[in-house]
Formats: structure tokens, sequence, C-alpha cells
């Protein structure tokens, strides 16, 4: 039996989803592959480990094919699935964030794969900035803080929206535990978000924010630390996962990069791209050898109050996933 041949939502038979081929059910489920792996990803804060959940995700549900009873639609059977699959992961390898909330397994999300998710709610404004905020990776870092459960729950009620009835099922608990455990989630979330939302929304009105981020990259690419150190808030944050160390507020942020040997650097190019509905920036370095720039760094800027609240930087080896060029001649 075709996937075509199947209608997708509640009332889809127990017996049609049994007796589908394999490369039919691949292609239905390979419908719902991006929400699943954002879905994962805020539950786990690494783009890697979604990537392997979402796999695991399609191998139970494609073995667990004649359980599908058809009283909620294929897509929220696979919310399911996924779900319960990163509980078992975090079950096995729970990583806790470092002292001061560093969260070192952290990756970033390009923007360019979360424009493939369905466009529900693209025409409500709250529903976009919800949809926005929830993939920043302030939000990330602290969905990360909160123990498994109240997190599945926090993210299945307050970010996608499922009934508590149908949460409840899906996590095996009652509604009233479910409630609970969104009380404690959403009493954590208070605890751990920036006070203060990102300024940038990625519309080419935004002129001030976009001025903000190509002041940075020339002040960057220059080394100029004072030209740096007068677009950074007070309280700015910076962290390089997985490298240890973070840092917190502008002297301190100022005094790392000069002990890091920053100023002076040569031979440094950026490039503009984004992730996580946020501004970044891909800096290069010459290198003589190879008569090519090639990746250095990857900078996620959170820009809020219009100077630049946190930067979190990644490795080179994030760049191929952000489509970026793996030399600029």
């Amino acid at each position: 039996m075709g996937a075509d041949m199947l209608v997708e939502g509640p009332g889809m038979s127990e017996a049609g989803l049994g007796e589908i081929d394999e490369p039919a059910f691949a292609r239905l489920a390979e419908r719902h592959r991006r929400e699943l792996h954002v879905h994962c990803y805020r539950m786990l804060g690494s783009f890697d480990d979604a990537e392997d959940t979402v796999q695991e995700t399609f191998l139970r549900a494609w073995r667990g094919r004649e359980t599908f009873e058809g009283r909620a639609s294929f897509r929220a059977w696979l919310y399911r699935i996924a779900t319960n699959a990163s509980l078992d992961l975090l079950a096995k390898v729970r990583p806790h964030p470092a002292t001061g909330g560093e969260v070192r397994w952290l990756q970033p999300y390009p923007d360019a794969l979360l424009d493939e998710l369905p466009a529900e709610g693209a025409d409500e404004p709250e529903s976009a900035a919800l949809a926005r905020e929830t993939v920043e990776l302030a939000y990330v870092v602290a969905v990360q803080h909160l123990a498994p459960r109240p997190r599945a729950v926090l993210i299945l009620r307050d970010v996608l929206g499922w009934p508590a009835k149908d949460v409840a099922e899906w996590l095996g608990d009652s509604v009233n535990s479910v409630n609970s455990a969104l009380q404690r989630a959403r009493a954590g979330m208070r605890e751990h978000l920036p006070a203060e939302r990102q300024d940038w929304t990625g519309r080419e009105d935004d002129a001030a924010t976009r001025d903000l981020v190509r002041r940075f990259t020339e002040a960057s690419v220059a080394t100029d630390v004072d030209r740096l150190a007068a677009m950074l808030r007070d309280d700015v944050r910076c962290s390089m996962p997985p490298t240890p160390g973070l840092q917190v507020g502008r002297d301190a942020v100022v005094h790392d990069w000069v002990a890091d040997g920053f100023v002076g650097m040569q031979g440094l190019r950026g490039v503009h791209t984004a992730a996580n509905r946020q501004p970044a920036i891909a800096f290069y370095q010459w290198r003589e050898q190879e008569g090519a720039y090639l990746p250095l760094t990857l900078d996620v800027l959170r820009i809020a109050g219009g100077a630049v609240a946190e930067i979190v930087t990644f490795h080179a080896d994030q760049f191929a996933r952000l489509g970026l060029p793996a030399r600029l001649a």
C-alpha cells in the first residue's frame, strides 16, 4: 500500500498503517522530519543528538506500526515516540549544565533548516514570535536546566500546544501530574531566561540591529577591542561550547579576549549568516600555506537594548551545517 493512499489524521486505520510497505512508510514519516528534529533539538540541546533521536523515532515507528490505533493523527503518534526516545536518551546520559549555567553540549541550529518548518501560525504575530523565541539559544539553554519530564511537558504544552490529556497519556502520567510538572517547568524557565527579549527580528526593516551586527563584524575583523567593548552590554555573557569557560560582564569578556591573544590577530574575514533565529557571523582567517581563508569560529549574537547581550562562539566544525563555504579565496 502506498503512502498516497493513506489519509493522515484521526481515523487512519490500524490495518492501513500495518499493511504499508517500508518505502511508503518512510515517505509518510519523512514529511515530519524537520519539525520532529527541532522538537528533539529543544529537548536535547544538540543538533547531532537530535538527528540520532529522529532516526531512532522512525525506526521505533516502523517496528511498532501495527500498534498505531488511529485515535490520534500519525503526526501526534510520531511526536509521542520522539518525546519518549528523547527521554530514554536523557535517562542514559543526562548532562548537567556547568556552574553558572554553561551548556557545553550546545550546538547551533541553522536558520535555513528552520525555514523548512510548517508555516502554522505564520500569519499570527504572537504565534510567530513564540515560534522564534523557542528556538533561540537562550531558550534552548534554559530548557536544559529542567529535569527531563518537566522539560518534555513544557515543550509539548507551551511550545507545541498539545492538550494536557494527550501529554499525560503519552508520558504515562495523570493530568494533575502533567499540570504540576508544567508549573515547575515554567518557574524554572523564569529563573534561567534573560530578562529582556532580543531585538533581532530578521526583517529587512530592522536597520538599527543590522547596523550593529555590521559594526560588530568590522570591529572584530580589525580586532579593535575598544570598539567591540563599546557595543557590549554591562552584563554581557560569552561562552564557547564545548570548551569550558563562561565569561559574564564586559570587563571579564574583554579581559578574556586580550588574554587569549585576540588583539593583533591578522587576516580575518567575516561572513554574515543566521542560526537559531539570531544573527551570526562566520569568521575566517587567512592561511598562507593554503592560499585561502579557512574557517575559524562562528559567533551567534543575542542583541537586547541596542547592544550585544550574549556571544556564543562555536568551533569551525559547525560551518558545513550552516551551508558556509569550506574556504574563501
